[in-house]
């Protein structure tokens, strides 16, 4: 799987975790040249709170398109299968295709 935006590979893995239908990449996976650390976070009931990077590319910048779990919320894990603290997963405007 690639994310891509801007016609840039932001990140690129075979091993994504499939959670409520978005690919969570690796964190090895993410070129992190593109992200820059953003202030906002969200809470999902089951997931826990979610922390954002704006991903920058050639100086244009989408604000919060990707987020991750740093300290995923007790039970998720095993809800999911795997432990995708950490895992990057994508939108607004990201495209994430095989």
């Amino acid at each position: 799987m690639k994310a891509i935006w801007e016609n840039q590979i932001i990140a690129e893995s075979d091993e994504t975790v499939v959670i409520e239908g978005n690919h969570y990449f690796p964190p090895a996976s993410i070129k992190k040249e593109y992200l820059d650390e953003s202030d906002h976070t969200s809470l999902c009931p089951w997931k826990g709170e979610a922390h954002y990077y704006d991903i920058v590319v050639d100086e244009k910048r989408n604000n919060n398109a990707a987020w991750f779990y740093p300290l995923p919320k007790e039970g998720s894990v095993e809800r999911v299968g795997k432990d995708f603290a950490n895992y990057v997963a994508f939108w607004k405007g990201v495209e994430v295709v095989a």
